[in-house]
């Protein structure tokens, strides 16, 4: 696999992770660890998911806050949840990981909602992430 490939495979991933560690009742690394198993990542990619997936998990508290404040008349729970985890993971990945590029997050988030979701998850997902991308330019 190339690298985008790979890098769009970990996010992936991570994204089912996040689904399923919201969903189930199995322990959250335990979960990761058994959807990313026997998966076709190299080290430095699985890696990145490892990390990105435990980041997620454990700021979504943070995470879910800025989407509150930037999601206008919407509240979390009227938001789909893949929609919530997309978000989540592209927020926690702009504060965590500044060797990501701003626009490949966005985009890679955009391509995620667009896989797993709807059309216009995809431009809700767009809609917060550059507001929030704005508030962190700006701050």
């Amino acid at each position: 696999m190339s690298q985008p490939t790979q890098r769009r495979r970990a996010r992936e991933l991570v994204l089912k992770a996040l689904y399923a560690a919201e969903t189930e009742v199995d322990e959250p690394t335990r979960l990761f660890g058994s959807i990313v198993e026997g998966e076709d990542l190299s080290e430095r990619h699985e890696e990145f998911a490892r990390e990105l997936f435990l980041s997620t998990w454990e700021h979504r508290g943070w995470a879910d806050q800025q989407i509150s404040d930037l999601a206008e008349n919407w509240r979390l729970e009227r938001i789909a949840i893949i929609d919530l985890m997309i978000l989540r993971m592209a927020l926690i990945e702009i504060e965590r990981f500044p060797d990501v590029p701003l626009g490949v997050i966005i985009n890679e988030a955009i391509e995620l909602a667009k896989s797993f979701s709807t059309a216009e998850s995809a431009a809700f997902v767009n809609g917060i992430l550059d507001q929030f991308a704005k508030r962190v330019k700006n701050a």
